[in-house]
C-alpha cells in the first residue's frame, strides 16, 4: 500500500505527468457533463423502464459512457468510432495497401489510418443514430417527429458522438492512457454509487448467499485479469560477440524477449460487443419495416440474437477470434525477427531469419490461445450466472468489471512507464 501511495506522490510531483493526469481528468469531467444533456421530447419514466428490462440497451449504455440512460446528445458514445476502427483493421487483412499504411509507414501511416477511421465514423454514426431514434419511437420513448426535427436530432447525436471521439483522442495524445477506454471506464464508474444504493435499498436476507457469491466471483475475476495481464513468457535472446581489432569486443550479452499471454488487453471485449450490438440495433429497426419480407427476416434475426445460448456462444467465439486478430495486427514476428538479425541477436538453438519468425509465431499462438480462452470465459461467465440466478445485473456487471480492471492496469503501467522514463 505504501508503494501505491508513493507512486501517486511521484506522479503528482512530476510536473509534466501531473499536467497529463489533470488534463485527462478534466476531459473526462467534460464527457460526463455531456452525458447528462438530454435531447428534447423524451419520456424519462418510459426510458428507465425500457433500460431496466433490456440487456441489449444496457450494453449500449455501457459504450455510451452512461449517455443512453439520459438519452443525451452523446447517446451513441464511442460506439461508431469503435465500429469504424474494427472495420478498418479488418480491411488491413484484405487490402495489402492498407496493411502497408498501418504497419510499414510508421507514425505517419498510423495517423493516416486513424484519419480513415474518423471519416468512416460519420456515416456509421448517421446510420446508428437514425436506427436508434426509430427504435425508441417504436417503444414510445420518443414521440413521432417531423422530418426536419428528426434530421436535427440526428445531426446533434452524430455531432455528440464525434465530439466524444475527439475528446478520447485528445486524452490519448495529451493525457495519459487510452482515451476511448477511459471514457467507457468513466461511464461504468459513474454508475457505481447508484448501483450500490439500489443493492442496499433492495437488500433481502434471503439473497445474502447470492450477494456473497457475486462478491467472490468479482474478486476472482479481478485476480484472474491481473494475473493473465501481467503474465509473460520470456524467450531467451543472445547477442553475438563482435571482435573489433585485436582486443576490443562487444556483445555476448544474454537477454530475453517478453511475450505476454494477453497481448490484446481489453480490446477484444470491446470489439466483440461492438460487432454484436450493431447488427442487433439494425435488425430491431428493420423489424418494424412496412415490407413484410424484411420485417419477418429481421424479427427472426432479432429472436436469434436475443437467444441466450446463441448470444453466449457467439460472444465467446468473437472474443477469441478478435484476440487472435488484434494480436496479429499489432505484433509482427517477421519484423521482430528482422530487427533481431540486424542487431546481431539470435534465439539459442533457432536459426536467424524465417526460422526465428516461425518459432516466435508458434510460441505466440499458444500463449494467445490461453489469453483468448480466459477472456472469452470471463466474458460469458456472467451470462451463465445470469441464467442460473435470474439476476439481470450480473450479466452487465461482469463485462463492466473486466473493462474496468483492464483499463486500470493499462493506466497504471503507462504511469509507471512515465515515471521510469523520468528517472532515467
Amino acid at each position: 500500500m505504501s508503494t501505491f501511495f508513493e507512486k501517486i506522490r511521484l506522479a503528482f510531483a512530476d510536473r509534466g505527468l501531473r499536467n497529463r493526469i489533470l488534463f485527462a481528468a478534466g476531459l473526462l469531467v467534460v464527457a460526463r457533463l455531456l452525458a447528462v444533456i438530454p435531447i428534447p421530447g423524451i419520456d424519462p419514466a418510459r426510458l428507465q423502464s425500457l433500460l431496466s428490462g433490456s440487456e441489449f440497451l444496457n450494453l449500449l449504455n455501457l459504450f455510451s459512457g452512461g449517455g443512453l440512460s439520459n438519452l443525451s446528445i452523446v447517446m451513441l458514445g464511442v460506439g461508431p468510432y469503435i465500429t469504424a476502427s474494427i472495420i478498418m483493421q479488418l480491411l488491413t487483412v484484405m487490402s495489402p495497401a492498407l496493411k502497408r499504411i498501418y504497419q510499414d509507414e510508421g507514425e505517419a501511416g498510423r495517423k493516416r489510418f486513424a484519419q480513415y477511421s474518423r471519416l468512416l465514423t460519420v456515416p456509421l454514426a448517421i446510420v446508428q443514430g437514425y436506427a436508434f431514434i426509430k427504435l425508441l419511437q417504436g417503444q414510445s420513448v420518443l414521440p413521432a417527429l417531423p422530418l426536419g426535427t428528426l434530421a436535427i436530432d440526428i445531426v446533434i447525436i452524430v455531432a455528440g458522438s464525434l465530439l466524444l471521439m475527439w475528446i478520447g483522442e485528445l486524452i490519448s495524445e495529451f493525457g495519459i492512457g487510452n482515451g476511448v477506454s477511459l471514457i467507457i471506464f468513466a461511464g461504468i464508474v459513474s454508475r457505481l454509487p447508484a448501483s450500490a444504493g439500489q443493492l442496499l435499498f433492495t437488500y433481502e436476507p434471503s439473497q445474502l448467499p447470492v450477494y456473497i457469491l457475486g462478491l467472490a466471483i468479482a474478486l476472482l475475476v479481478i485476480f484472474g485479469v491481473v494475473l493473465v495481464t501481467e503474465a509473460e513468457r520470456p524467450i531467451p535472446i543472445t547477442y553475438a560477440r563482435q571482435v573489433r581489432g585485436s582486443t576490443a569486443s562487444q556483445g555476448g550479452v544474454s537477454s530475453y524477449l517478453p511475450l505476454r499471454i494477453n497481448q490484446a488487453g481489453v480490446i477484444p471485449i470491446i470489439f466483440a460487443l461492438s460487432i454484436l450490438l450493431f447488427p442487433r440495433m439494425i435488425f430491431q429497426f428493420l423489424s418494424s419495416s412496412s415490407v413484410a419480407a424484411i420485417a419477418s427476416f429481421s424479427s427472426k434475426a432479432v429472436a436469434l440474437l436475443t437467444n441466450n445460448t446463441f448470444y453466449a456462444c457467439t460472444y465467446f467465439a468473437f472474443v477469441v477470434l478478435f484476440t487472435y486478430f488484434y494480436t496479429a495486427v499489432t505484433f509482427d514476428p517477421d519484423q521482430i525477427s528482422t530487427n533481431l538479425q540486424k542487431s546481431g541477436a539470435f534465439i539459442p538453438g533457432v536459426r536467424p531469419g524465417p526460422a526465428t519468425a516461425d518459432y516466435i509465431m508458434r510460441v505466440l499462438t499458444r500463449l494467445t490461445l490461453v489469453g483468448a480462452l480466459f477472456l472469452g470465459g470471463i466474458a460469458v461467465l456472467p451470462l451463465i450466472l445470469r441464467s442460473a440466478t435470474g439476476i439481470q445485473s450480473i450479466s452487465i456487471g461482469g463485462t463492466a468489471l473486466l473493462i474496468v480492471v483492464s483499463v486500470v492496469i493499462d493506466l497504471v503501467k503507462k504511469i509507471d512507464a512515465q515515471l521510469s522514463a523520468k528517472e532515467y
